[in-house]
């Protein structure tokens, strides 16, 4: 019997994007959001996040975003507030300002760092959503 290899990894969480079952769906989110080619996969990734049958599909996939800790996986985010419902906007919104990783005073440095790096980004819509989940940050350190 096989190895799965990476590429058949990824094959199948592609294919389980499009599943029926929003966990199977959430879990590719958290699949893809987690591969080092997270580039290849940006178009399924907006997706998730845009997912507009279940708001869990899209906090996970954000989250696994987020979790990688750099700001590839964080530019992935805000990229999509100015096309998402308000739904969507609000679990992603969710997942930058209320997740309690990001709460400690090293994790919300490192978040803010990020964000700052994004706030001069080629995209308009995230140099945008960066400086809106800045401001926030900067009333709460007030």
């Amino acid at each position: 019997m096989g190895t799965i290899g990476p590429d058949d990894e990824h094959v199948a969480a592609i294919r389980d994007a499009d599943s029926v079952s929003w966990s199977v769906r959430a879990a590719a989110g958290r699949r893809l959001a987690a591969s080092a080619e997270l580039a290849g996969f940006t178009h399924v990734l907006h997706r998730l996040l845009l997912d507009n049958q279940d708001t869990g599909v899209i906090e996970e996939t954000a989250e696994a975003l987020l979790a990688r800790g750099n700001s590839s996986g964080l530019r992935t985010v805000p990229a999509l507030a100015c096309a998402a419902s308000t739904d969507a906007l609000d679990e992603l919104s969710a997942a930058v300002d209320c997740n309690p990783r990001w709460m400690t005073v090293e994790r919300t440095a490192r978040l803010v760092k990020q964000l700052q790096e994004l706030v001069v980004d080629d995209d308009e819509g995230v140099r945008n959503e960066a400086l809106r989940l800045l401001d926030p940050i900067a009333q709460r350190r007030k």
